[in-house]
């Protein structure tokens, strides 16, 4: 029997290891989530191969992803990236990473848990959305509409509802694994 997997992940093994791994699967520890937050934000115009193989380094400039030390980091900090190579040089995404953070832990002070803000929006339940193909996969829904409406409203930068629904699909709230997919587990 051949492994069938969603069609967008066969352009390079990194993109078919990330699908393996990790697309799709609950995230409940705050800073996984922090650190989808800041890729997904980081992404918005670019495609995914390119963060994923600037992922390491955004992890060594971003602190590991902890939430606490970015939301510390200045804009000597801001100077400093916007000449590395290693992550998208861009300003406004650099920034907003800064500012997300802050955002991030008033969230998780607020609920107890980013993970608890974030997995209310769907009752705690994985959303399985039966498609045949990627293509039948929803950009945008209402829910990550109201999702992204929510985190603007609590100062988040660079999320709209379509960043919203790639990272709700990235972190396993929804599950848009082709039918026949290798990796796909209805909940």
């Amino acid at each position: 029997m051949e492994n069938i997997r969603c069609a967008w992940c066969l352009g390079s093994p990194e993109y078919i290891h990330y699908h393996d791994t990790e697309w799709g699967v609950p995230v409940y520890d705050d800073q996984a989530l922090f650190e989808c937050i800041v890729l997904e934000s980081a992404q918005a115009g670019l495609s995914w191969i390119t963060i994923l193989r600037k992922r390491e380094g955004y992890r060594a400039l971003f602190h590991g992803f902890d939430p606490v030390k970015v939301a510390n980091m200045t804009q000597d900090d801001v100077e400093r990236l916007l000449v590395d190579e290693r992550i998208v040089r861009h300003r406004a995404k650099i920034e907003a990473t800064i500012n997300n953070a802050k955002a991030f832990l008033k969230i998780a002070n607020e609920f107890g848990s980013f993970s608890r803000y974030y997995w209310a929006f769907s009752d705690n339940k994985i959303l399985d959305n039966p498609i045949q193909s990627h293509t039948d996969a929803p950009a945008v829904t209402e829910l990550s509409a109201r999702f992204a409406k929510d985190l603007k409203k609590r100062g988040f930068k660079f999320l709209g509802a379509t960043t919203c629904y790639a990272f709700m699909q990235a972190t396993g709230m929804v599950n848009d694994h082709i039918a026949d997919c290798l990796s796909r587990k209805a909940p």
